[in-house]
């Protein structure tokens, strides 16, 4: 090639550099376009969650009171029972010959004190006229006051007898669901010791759950605050109980009790909630769910789960200014209320925030705001545990 043509190329490309540098600065992207949004801020109840377990609100071990060779078992294992009901029957006639004996006592009792009457009137009649002692008129009145005597203490044997042949039928002393019979038909039934079924009551039922010594406090500070006592249920707090079932409605009861101490042992203190159970579903034994709350009312400031970031040991937020550029702002994060997250500390609910995109910000950074407004509730966000606070 000519040397004048390749210096006129050479001198060409030079030529041409400064144009595609402002061409390149001319294409640069705009800064990237990231979700925005105010953080929702509400009144809200802080609730607290526990696993639990139901127990029935009354509960027996069916024995017999008095002893004697089983004869009759008249219910069907794991029946509903009304209060009342006949279970077993003992066999009766070692009963019914005692009481007829008692019966007969205590006629031959009355029949004495006829007497003894009729002799201590007679007598009075004569020490009146002076036709007889006065110590033989005490003497029939010492008689016809051991008569009577007599008499009561043979009315009280008939009266034992006739309880204990009434207590040879024994029958359900409450309503509810009977376990299987655990003795046959013709073995001997020891009074007071022999347990025969049990029955549990349904409905209502309570519902167990151990609470630490640090939510504990929570909730006897809120309790005060209402001028109730923890130990009566905290003038009734509101729970829902959920089972394992997904198909469960949600179950409705009230706190109605708290243990006196804190075990020394595992540092909790057992509450007590009562509910409703019409339906019969919940069983004694049960495990379960509660949801309570935590708190009274106070304006809460809410922020999407996954508006929260890290850095290094603690959680922050990414706020955006009115020029566009990207800040971090620690918070505490709480519990997580109506699917999104409380912040404790470090926001007053003016800011402006990254709901979405924050993988395309960064502290110092310009991007290009596209705002939205956030739902006051969330439903598309799993349960959770709303006691656990996500750590600083």
């Amino acid at each position: 090639m000519p040397f004048s043509l390749r210096y006129v190329l050479a001198f060409s490309s030079v030529a041409f550099l400064p144009l595609a540098s402002s061409a390149q600065q001319a294409a640069a992207p705009p800064p990237p376009p990231v979700t925005v949004a105010k953080p929702v801020v509400r009144e809200v109840v802080d609730n607290d969650e526990f696993i639990g377990r139901f127990e029935a609100v009354d509960e027996v071990s069916v024995r017999a009171r008095v002893g004697g060779y089983l004869n009759e078992v008249d219910f069907t294992d794991g029946a509903l029972l009304k209060k009342g009901d006949k279970l077993f029957v003992i066999d009766q006639r070692p009963f019914v010959t005692a009481l007829n004996e008692a019966n007969a006592a205590l006629e031959v009792a009355k029949s004495t004190q006829t007497y003894a009457e009729a002799q201590f009137n007679r007598a009075q009649s004569l020490a009146t006229s002076g036709s007889q002692s006065v110590s033989t008129l005490d003497d029939r009145r010492r008689e016809w006051l051991s008569a009577q005597a007599n008499v009561r203490g043979a009315q009280a044997t008939a009266d034992r007898a006739a309880l204990d042949m009434e207590y040879t039928t024994i029958s359900a002393p409450l309503s509810g669901r009977i376990d299987r019979r655990l003795i046959s038909t013709g073995n001997l039934v020891q009074a007071d010791q022999t347990i025969l079924t049990t029955i549990v009551s349904l409905d209502p039922i309570d519902f167990y759950f151990d609470v630490d010594e640090r939510r504990l406090l929570n909730f006897a500070d809120t309790a005060r605050k209402l001028g109730k006592d923890l130990q009566l249920g905290g003038g009734g707090v509101p729970v829902t109980v959920t089972i394992s079932d997904p198909n469960a409605k949600p179950f409705i009861g009230k706190l109605d009790f708290a243990e006196n101490r804190i075990d020394n042992e595992s540092g909790t203190i057992r509450i007590r909630a009562r509910l409703a159970n019409p339906d019969l579903i919940l069983q004694p034994g049960l495990f379960g769910r509660v949801q309570v709350e935590a708190s009274n009312k106070y304006k809460a400031i809410l922020v999407p789960d996954e508006a929260i970031g890290s850095d290094q040991n603690e959680r922050v937020v990414f706020v955006v200014g009115t020029d566009g550029k990207v800040s971090t702002k620690p918070v505490r994060p709480g519990p997580r209320l109506y699917g999104y997250r409380v912040i404790r500390e470090g926001l007053d609910g003016t800011e402006t925030i990254i709901v979405n995109g924050l993988m395309r910000a960064r502290p110092g950074a310009t991007i290009t705001p596209q705002m939205t407004e956030l739902p006051q509730e969330r439903r598309d966000t799993p349960p959770e545990n709303a006691a656990t606070e996500t750590p600083q």
